[in-house]
C-alpha cells in the first residue's frame, strides 16, 4: 500500500506545472461541491424518511382514534345487553325449564327484542349482538335469542366460558352466512342463584375495526398481532412484515404497560428501507402494525444524485480541458524564464530571457534572471579577482604568523630572569600564566578530564588571588572516579569565575570555594559552593529563567550568560536530563550542582 502511495505521489510529482496547476484547481473545485451535493442529498434523504415517519405516525393517531371508538360500541352494546332485565329473567326461565305463554313471547318480542334490535340498527359499525341461552330451552328470538345448540356451530364455542376477544372468524350461526371476517366480544353470563345463564356475543366486521388490514394502500402493509402471537393480515401473508409486526408487538406489549413507551411507536428500518409503525391496543391485548416500503421514494433521490454525479463529471471533464489552455497560457514565458535557466545550467551565460513586460508576475520573473545573470558575471569576474587578492594576503600572513611556542618560550624567558632575580611569586605568576595559555590553546579535544579541568582552574585561582588583598582558597574533595569522568573543556571555569564575581568580591574577605564530588545512582554531581552574599529569591528566579533560555541575555557582566553557556554545553553533550541547577541562600553562599552521567563517553559538541 505505501509503495502505491509513492507511486502515486511520484506520478504527481513529475507533472507538469500547468497539469499540477490544473488538477489543484479541479481539487478544490470539486471538493466542495463533493461535500455541498453530498450533505444536499444526505438531507433529501433523511426529509423523506422523516415525512414519512410522521405521515404515518399521524395515519396511526387517526386510526388509533377510530378503533376506540369502535371498541366503545362494543362494550356499551354488550353492557346495554347484560343489564336488560327482561331478557335476564327468559334465561334464568330457561334455565330452570320454566315456559312462558305465546302471549308473553310476543310481548317479549315487540318490547325488548325490537328495542335491541333498534339498538343494533341503529350503530352502523356493529355487525350484531346476540344471546345464547344455556339450554335450548328457550324461544329463539332472532336477530337477538339462541340457543345454546346453535351457539356450537361457532368458531368461538370453545373459549365460551371464559369469554375474552375472538378476532378473524367466520360467523357460522346460519348455513348461508357469508365468509366475512368478523371480530366479537365474548362475555358470559352467570347469576349467583342459577349459574351460568349464557354468552353474550357483541361482534363486528375486521374491515369495520382495522380498515387498514383490507384497503389496498400503495407500499404499505398492515397486520394485526394478538396477544398469542397471531398474525392478522387483510390480505396475502407477508413473511417479512410478519416477522417485523411479532418482534414489535412483544417489545411493545412488554414495555407500554409499564408506561415507558407511549402505546404508538414509529420508526425507519435502514435494512427494510420502510417506515414501520405499531400502536399497541390494551384493550384488545393487541397491536396494528404497518408496514410502508418507501425504497421507491428513496430510489428516486437516488436517481437524482446519480445524474446529478454524472452531469459533474461531464462538466469537470470539459473544466479540465478548459482550464488546462488558460494555465499554459499564464504559463507561457514562465516556461520561456525555464528555457534560459536550462541554458545557464548547460554554461551558456550569455543566454538571456526574452523581454516582456513587466506588469506581472511572470514579466517580473524574467526581467529579474536577466538581470541575476548580469549579476553572475560581473561577480565572477571580481571573485577572479579577491581570489588573486587572497592568495596574495596568505602569504603575507603566513609570514606575520607567530608560532603558539613563541610566546611559550618568551614567558619561559621572562620566569628565568624572575628566578635570577629571586622575585619569586612574579615565577609562580608566570608559570600558571603558562598553564593557562597551553590548556586554553589546546583544542586538540573538545572534551577533558575533571582532573585537568581542575588544574587549569587551580592555576586561574593562582592569578586570581593576585588581584586582591584577601586569598581565595579552593578546596578539592572529588574520588578518583569523578576525577577521570570527561566532561567539556571550561565546563567548570565559568561557574568559578561566576562565584568570584557575583559572590566574593562582593564581601571582600578571605573565603573558600567548596569543589565536592558526589556519586548519585547512574550520575555524578560536581557541587561548587561559594560563600558570597547569596541571592534572594527573586534574582534566583532571574537567574534560573536566563539560564533555561526563558529570558534572553545580552554581553556584559552580571547576565548569566556563562552559566548557560555551559548548561547548553553539557545537554548537547550528554542530553537534556543533565545540566546545572543553583541553589542559595541571602547572605550565606550560592551553591551550582553539576550533574554529568557516570562513565558514559560524551558526544561531539
Amino acid at each position: 500500500m505505501l509503495l502505491k502511495q509513492r507511486k502515486s505521489w511520484g506520478s504527481i510529482k513529475g507533472l507538469k506545472l500547468n497539469r499540477k496547476l490544473t488538477a489543484i484547481i479541479l481539487f478544490f473545485v470539486v471538493i466542495p461541491i463533493a461535500l455541498l451535493s453530498g450533505v444536499m442529498f444526505y438531507n433529501m434523504e433523511q426529509s423523506t424518511i422523516k415525512e414519512n415517519v410522521s405521515y404515518l405516525s399521524s395515519t396511526m393517531a387517526r386510526r388509533q382514534d377510530s378503533i376506540k371508538n369502535n371498541i366503545d360500541s362494543i362494550n356499551m352494546t354488550t353492557q346495554f345487553f347484560l343489564s336488560d332485565e327482561t331478557m335476564n329473567r327468559v334465561l334464568i326461565n330457561a334455565k330452570g325449564d320454566g315456559t312462558y305463554t305465546t302471549k308473553e313471547w310476543m310481548q317479549i318480542y315487540h318490547n325488548d327484542v325490537a328495542a335491541l334490535e333498534r339498538l343494533i340498527n341503529t350503530n352502523p359499525v356493529l355487525g350484531g349482538a346476540r344471546y345464547y341461552a344455556s339450554t335450548d330451552n328457550v324461544q329463539e328470538m332472532m336477530p337477538v335469542m339462541y340457543t345454546a345448540s346453535r351457539m356450537q356451530r361457532q368458531q368461538w364455542k370453545n373459549m365460551a366460558d371464559e369469554g375474552g376477544w375472538i378476532f378473524d372468524y367466520t360467523d357460522n350461526l346460519f348455513s348461508d352466512s357469508d365468509n366475512t371476517p368478523m371480530m366479537a366480544l365474548i362475555t358470559p353470563m352467570r347469576n349467583r342463584k342459577y349459574g351460568e345463564l349464557g354468552i353474550i356475543e357483541a361482534n363486528m366486521k375486521m374491515k369495520t375495526m382495522f380498515p387498514s388490514l383490507y384497503e389496498n394502500v400503495p407500499n404499505e402493509i398492515s397486520c394485526f398481532v394478538t396477544a398469542d402471537d397471531k398474525v392478522i393480515f387483510g390480505g396475502n401473508t407477508d413473511i417479512v412484515v410478519r416477522d417485523i409486526a411479532i418482534a414489535l408487538a412483544d417489545e411493545m406489549s412488554e414495555v407500554v404497560s409499564t408506561g415507558e413507551m407511549p402505546d404508538i411507536k414509529t420508526y425507519y428500518s435502514k435494512t427494510d428501507k420502510s417506515v414501520i409503525s405499531g400502536m399497541y391496543i390494551n384493550e384488545l391485548s393487541g397491536t396494528l402494525v404497518s408496514v410502508e416500503n418507501i425504497s421507491g421514494s428513496l430510489n428516486e433521490v437516488y436517481r437524482q444524485r446519480n445524474y446529478f454525479v454524472a452531469w459533474m463529471i461531464v462538466i469537470l471533464v470539459l473544466l479540465s480541458f478548459i482550464v488546462d489552455l488558460v494555465v499554459k497560457q499564464v504559463l507561457k514565458n514562465f516556461y520561456q524564464v525555464l528555457y534560459t535557466i536550462r541554458q545557464v545550467r548547460k554554461g551558456d551565460l550569455s543566454v538571456r530571457a526574452p523581454r516582456t513586460s513587466r506588469e506581472d508576475e511572470m514579466g517580473e520573473l524574467a526581467h529579474q534572471v536577466n538581470r541575476m545573470l548580469d549579476n553572475i558575471q560581473t561577480l565572477m569576474k571580481q571573485n577572479i579577482d579577491r581570489e588573486v587578492l587572497a592568495k596574495d594576503s596568505q602569504i603575507k600572513a603566513l609570514q606575520n604568523q607567530i608560532n603558539a611556542h613563541f610566546i611559550y618560550n618568551v614567558l619561559e624567558s621572562i620566569k628565568m630572569m624572575a628566578e635570577m632575580q629571586e622575585e619569586y611569586d612574579i615565577s609562580d605568576s608566570i608559570t600558571s600564566l603558562g598553564k593557562l595559555l597551553r590548556y586554553s590553546m589546546k583544542w586538540t579535544s573538545e572534551t577533558v578530564l575533571v582532573s585537568e579541568e581542575l588544574e587549569y582552574i587551580k592555576n586561574y585561582m593562582a592569578l586570581i588571588n593576585l588581584r586582591f588583598d584577601y586569598d581565595i582558597i579552593l578546596s578539592l574533595n572529588l574520588s578518583e572516579e569523578i576525577m577521570s569522568q570527561r566532561i567539556p573543556k571550561m565546563s567548570l571555569q565559568p561557574i568559578i569565575e561566576n562565584a568570584i564575581i557575583h559572590g566574593v568580591e562582593e564581601i571582600a574577605e578571605d573565603t573558600t570555594i567548596y569543589i565536592k564530588g558526589l556519586i548519585k545512582d547512574e550520575d555524578y554531581l560536581i557541587e561548587i559552593t561559594d560563600n558570597g552574599r547569596g541571592m534572594n529569591d527573586e534574582e534566583l528566579d532571574v537567574l534560573k529563567k536566563k539560564i533555561s533560555g526563558e529570558i534572553t541575555t545580552g554581553g556584559g557582566s552580571g547576565n548569566g550568560i556563562g552559566l548557560k553557556n555551559v548548561q547548553d554545553r553539557l545537554r548537547m553533550a550528554f542530553g537534556e536530563t543533565y545540566g546545572i541547577e543553583v541553589a542559595t541562600k541571602e547572605g550565606c553562599y550560592t551553591k551550582v550542582s553539576v550533574k554529568i552521567p557516570r562513565r558514559q563517553t560524551v558526544n561531539t559538541i
